[in-house]
């Protein structure tokens, strides 16, 4: 019998069929095994109600609740306990990172979906829709109307955020040139407002509603007449996790079918009205078939 012919190209054949012979097709969801394991760590935003807070001591809000009933469901679909859920706490500027880390294991709070933050996590199907607005005083003289009247103003944002980058556009396209003013959360954003240190607060409007509604001067403060961005929140999830990003779907989508959404909802917003068309038909839209 002649020898097998052990040409190079036969040799590199060779090797790259052991290699994927090797190889697992995905590596292992390290989330899901955390799971498994009883434990698993969250991130969210302490200063964002209603989505996520702080309140004594504990993570609370309608994006936490979202987390913790997917966490539920997916460790029942596993035949598992409920895991302990650890939150961590992170803030605009480092919740990709925490996640893409692998820090936490996903953010549960405002984190607005974009193709430039998918390039470095993944996101879940939407659990929100809101746009940008801006809070302005009624005491001011006179009160802006829209973003041309903000020119020469002082407006205050969260840094590193989506709210901050459409703002700037939002601005140039209305020929507005307006100062912007980091502030590290809306509670900060609000009490400058107030303080006429600066002229605007811009976030996004069911925050900015949650906010004015706290506050005790409720009443001097008002929006302009138009949002100026669209954004639609996600659970951040990294990006080589794709099974645990499948499962926390499907416990989403089991929540918007089931209906238990409408409660959720009413938990954290109830004082601030029933979900708008846009939202209705976001929650209808990610009904997605088995």
């Amino acid at each position: 019998m002649r020898p097998f012919p052990r040409t190079p190209l036969v040799l590199a054949s060779i090797v790259l069929c052991i290699a994927f012979a090797s190889t697992p097709a995905f590596a292992a969801s390290a989330a899901l095994a955390h799971i498994d394991g009883g434990a698993i760590r969250l991130g969210f935003r302490e200063g964002t109600p209603p989505f996520s807070f702080k309140e004594r001591d504990k993570a609370r809000g309608y994006s936490v609740e979202l987390c913790e009933r997917s966490v539920a469901a997916i460790a029942r679909a596993r035949h598992v306990a409920t895991p302990k859920i650890e939150w961590v706490a992170v803030d605009a500027a480092t919740r990709i990172d925490a996640v893409a880390s692998g820090r936490v294991d996903a953010v549960c709070g405002t984190t607005t979906i974009t193709l430039s933050r998918r390039e470095r996590v993944d996101f879940s199907v939407p659990i929100y829709v809101d746009g940008g607005s801006l809070m302005v005083r009624t005491d001011a003289a006179p009160v802006p109307a829209t973003l041309a009247d903000l020119d020469g103003k002082r407006i205050a944002v969260i840094g590193a955020t989506t709210t901050e980058a459409a703002l700037t556009r939002a601005l140039a396209l209305a020929k507005a040139q307006a100062t912007l003013v980091h502030v590290k959360d809306g509670a900060e954003g609000v009490a400058a407002l107030l303080a006429k240190r600066v002229d605007g607060y811009a976030g996004d409007r069911i925050v900015l509603t949650e906010l004015r509604q706290r506050s005790d001067a409720a009443k001097s403060l008002t929006f302009l007449a138009q949002d100026f961005s669209y954004e639609p929140y996600g659970i951040v999830v990294r990006r080589d996790d794709p099974d645990f990003r499948l499962a926390l779907d499907r416990a989403l989508v089991g929540i918007y079918k089931s209906g238990e959404i409408d409660g959720i909802f009413a938990t954290w917003f109830g004082d601030l009205g029933r979900p708008g068309p846009l939202l209705n038909a976001m929650f209808y839209l990610n009904m997605l078939p088995e």
